[in-house]
């Protein structure tokens, strides 16, 4: 990889982790939702303030998928590999599309109806959804060529 892909990509591995402690939509952080959440959908009846309020522990919440995310980017800026970036970044669009799909199933109208507020400084989100959309566009950057010889 180029060493300005390098760089890019250590500044999108902080974004992301920094992203992952911060509120995403509402006041969710993604340290309220369980990862058994994000595979089975959150449980009939429940609104925007009892996600938010739901006791989890860390090693179960979303968080660490995002922390592993941002992790393997590292990994990636560190030693130039691209299989950890397309991991890292897999993992990571991955959990922030299948939370978005979960919370829509359950609360979607609320969504719609409150987007106003709802929408409104929500860090995380800004900071791990465009540290890894910046992360995979640096996917794209061709390799250097090897020097003539």
């Amino acid at each position: 990889m180029r060493s300005f892909v390098h760089v890019v990509l250590f500044a999108c591995a902080i974004a992301v982790a920094i992203g992952a402690f911060l509120p995403v939509v509402g006041g969710i952080s993604p340290g309220d939702v369980a990862v058994i959440d994000l595979r089975d959908g959150f449980p009939a009846g429940i609104t925007v303030e009892q996600i938010e309020n739901q006791a989890v522990t860390f090693y179960r919440s979303m968080t660490v998928l995002l922390l592993g995310a941002a992790a393997l980017l590292l990994v990636a800026a560190w030693v130039g590999s691209c299989a950890a970036e397309w991991v890292g970044v897999i993992v990571g669009i991955g959990t922030l599309a299948v939370f978005g799909w979960r919370l829509n199933d359950r609360v979607g109208d609320y969504l719609r109806d409150n987007s106003d507020t709802v929408f409104t400084d929500r860090w995380g989100l800004y900071l791990a959804g465009g540290g890894l959309i910046v992360a995979l566009v640096a996917l794209l950057v061709p390799k250097e060529r090897p020097a003539a010889a």
